[in-house]
């Protein structure tokens, strides 16, 4: 069996022997071998109610509306009205169907490196949309009247060129000039006297996101030289982030914007009367656009759109759609910017802030310099990839990213850890990134496929999970791609864990709405690949719920060509992985249809009657929560729907009498019970609902003698003392 690098589709990424030097080949073989060794070592496979926690618990925010619901989250309910997220992740993950519209206020270009005068006719149409609070306006114009220099500082995109211009316009200058971007700190007093004209002292300058560095920060003698040459008349305002490197400035002040929904409304107050103004706000697509927290240039677009709408210039679905718009618009932004604007190493972080959405920061940072490495390499085969170490501001990536940093718990095997996490203000733009990396940039591909590969052996299972969702949405998106160079490698390695991360992302895939996922496992259920059927196999116990008839079907004959391919082995890996995948089923949402399906065949073969007992009992074992001593969740079932006459009440009994009579489970049976019995000595719900349940186990001498001899001669805890419950659970059992 090749090794993961040589599955199909990692060709394509390979040097040829003159891209790259031999002995860096072989040292990289050689430490991917020793990895693999390693790797395989401590390889083994996870049990299907462990593995479905994982998924439950790491999967992203855009998937996990309805996860819970669909794969079980600790209960077993018979109600199939779940709420999914399939449809609306997939709209997004498409994209969208309409046109694409860009806006932009005439006479004022949106590139901030543009040198010259802005038209007075700008600077009145900026005038009639311009919202900020007064008070801080009146501060603003007071500190520059006083100081003839300004440095506006605040994130991107929250109007700070716009105040700039504005400020100096109120300000009465007869004239305002914009400067290059690219002026640095110490030509900045030259760039002014250079723009300065002799008949026209009464100036205002403009200055957008000047560029700082650690070793070029902007100082005050910077600023004292530039008001030196703007004279008695002249003004100068200077932009700049959040992080910029200053140094002894004093003339700083912070930009706080406006509202979004303030800005709309002072955009459709000009372009609309007020009745209509008013309408277009109260709109569903309109509140649902604020609610995004859309950047300042995209609430000024929308308005411009909404008026068009108004006017009956463009329909509904483009008011629907432009949100999503927008969205798609500066993710293709951050793409197609070259390196000097937004380096290669943001990129990787963008997208590995794709894959790890709401996930802990500094894994999210660590993986994202993993995935740079690998982009170096197809950047440029011949050069040794390099990670600096130190330099990255958090809170700069994050601003980049449009994203926040908060403080959660993360699910652990150990019990909840809080974790400082980065997310993205807007969830779908994880969706829509990871489809214009790989749909947009192909060239990534070989690099972004080797990355998922290394994410898939990781050790976390958060990063495997996440490995998993990531290639969900690449299926979705490109479902022959995907399958053939990443989903099929994993499903024939002959690594538990990679196989258990195809099954995550098919499974996750069918739940975005892909298409034929379950063609696909039918197809490799009744396929001769026994690793293809063991991916199969499991991937039904979490996708089975939404068609449960289906599902069973395909264990039936999965199990029936293990027994007959396996006459010898038949307690064998693939018959515990079958009997998990019915585990996962019966605890399932579609429980109720689980188990009449289960009762109905139950007898149709000795293939099946194993199979439906070793399920059962498995799904006996559970308890909520995973906890020792917590409710066991079918005895739980049974309670809470045994007073309605459903299923339950008939089939959980069938099951048990039938598990403990047949020979092949009847000492794990009567295993479980002992814990149940255990659990009821501690629990006054779970010994009531057991001693309505016990009963209903008794219908022949037979069964009578077997519960009534467990009850009289279990020990307690440890070997000690019989637990005082048995005696008042012997007394329930009829006499027979």
């Amino acid at each position: 069996m090749s090794t993961p690098e040589q599955q199909p589709g990692a060709g394509a990424a390979d040097p040829t022997p003159d891209q790259r030097p031999a002995d860096s080949d072989a040292k990289d073989e050689a430490r991917r071998e020793g990895a693999d060794e390693e790797s395989e070592e401590h390889d083994q496979p996870q049990k299907a109610w462990s593995a479905r926690r994982d998924l439950v618990d790491h999967s992203p925010r855009s998937m996990s509306i309805g996860a819970r619901a669909r794969f079980g989250g600790g209960t077993v309910s018979g109600d199939q009205n779940n709420v999914t997220g399939n449809q609306v992740s997939g709209d997004v993950i498409m994209g969208t169907k309409t046109e694409v519209y860009h806006f932009s206020i005439p006479g004022f270009g949106s590139s901030a490196s543009a040198s010259g005068e802005v038209p007075r006719a700008t600077l009145d149409h900026l005038d009639e949309h311009f919202t900020a609070d007064e008070e801080i306006v009146a501060s603003l114009l007071g500190r520059l009247r006083h100081d003839h220099v300004l440095i506006l500082s605040g994130a991107r995109f929250t109007g700070r060129r716009t105040a700039a211009l504005m400020l100096l316009h109120r300000l009465g200058v007869s004239s305002v000039r914009t400067l290059d971007r690219d002026t640095g700190p110490s030509a900045l007093a030259d760039q002014v006297a250079a723009a300065q004209p002799d008949e026209d002292p009464s100036r205002g300058y403009v200055l957008c996101d000047l560029a700082t560095r650690r070793d070029r920060p902007l100082r005050e003698p910077h600023l004292l030289a530039a008001r030196d040459r703007l004279g008695e008349h002249g003004y100068l305002i200077v932009t700049v982030d959040d992080t910029a490197v200053l140094e002894d400035v004093a003339f700083t002040a912070a930009w706080s914007p406006p509202a979004p929904s303030d800005v709309l409304a002072a955009h459709l107050r000009t372009r609309s009367d007020a009745e209509t103004a008013a309408k277009l706000l109260q709109l569903p697509d309109v509140t649902g656009f604020l609610d995004r927290r859309h950047q300042l240039r995209e609430v000024a677009a929308f308005a411009q759109l909404l008026a068009r709408h108004a006017a009956g210039e463009v329909g509904a679905d483009a008011v629907a759609q432009f949100s999503l718009v927008s969205l798609e618009n500066q993710v293709q932004e951050w793409f197609e910017e070259d390196e000097a604007s937004i380096h290669l190493r943001d990129k990787a972080f963008l997208v590995a802030l794709a894959a790890f959405d709401g996930g802990p920061y500094a894994l999210t940072a660590e993986v994202s310099d993993l995935l740079y490495r690998l982009l170096q390499e197809t950047w440029n085969r011949s050069q040794v990839p390099e990670v600096p170490v130190f330099g990255t501001h958090i809170g700069k990536r994050l601003q980049l990213a449009r994203a926040e940093r908060f403080e959660e718990d993360e699910h652990t095997e150990w019990g909840p850890v809080p974790q400082q996490k980065a997310r993205f203000l807007d969830e779908r733009v994880s969706l829509v990134l990871l489809r214009e990396v790989w749909l947009g940039h192909p060239s990534a591909r070989p690099a972004l496929i080797g990355w998922l590969r290394r994410l898939a052996d990781d050790g976390r299972p958060l990063v495997r999970t996440r490995a998993a969702s990531t290639v969900a949405v690449l299926a979705r998106t490109d479902l022959p791609s995907a399958m053939a160079l990443v989903i099929e490698p994993w499903c024939i390695s002959k690594r538990y864990r990679q196989r258990l991360v195809a099954v995550n992302a098919l499974t996750l895939a069918h739940l975005i709405g892909t298409p034929y996922i379950p063609r696909i496992l039918d197809d490799w259920c009744e396929g001769e690949d026994a690793r293809l059927r063991w991916v199969a196999v499991r991937a039904y116990g979490l996708i089975g719920p939404e068609r449960p008839d289906q599902a069973l079907a395909a264990l039936r004959k999965a199990v029936r060509r293990f027994h007959e391919d396996n006459p010898d082995d038949v307690d064998g890996e693939m018959a515990r992985e079958l009997a998990e995948a019915v585990e996962l089923l019966l605890l399932s949402p579609a429980g109720d249809r689980v188990l009449a399906g289960l009762r109905e065949h139950l007898d149709d073969d000795r293939a099946v009657h194993d199979l439906t007992l070793g399920g059962f009992v498995g799904a006996c074992r559970r308890t909520q929560d995973g906890e020792r001593y917590g409710t066991p969740l079918v005895l739980d079932w049974y309670a809470r729907t045994a007073h309605e006459g459903g299923e339950p009440a008939h089939g959980i009994p069938t099951l048990w009498r039938a598990a403990l009579a047949e020979p092949r489970t009847t000492q794990e049976a009567l295993k479980v019970l002992s814990d149940w019995v255990l659990i009821a000595d501690r629990s006054t719900a779970t010994e009531w609902a057991l001693a309505a349940l016990l009963p209903r186990l008794v219908t022949t001498p037979a069964e009578h003698d077997r519960l009534s001899h467990l009850l009289r001669t279990m020990p307690g805890e440890d070997g000690s003392a019989a637990p005082k419950v048995t005696a008042r659970l012997l007394a329930v059992l009829p006499n027979r």
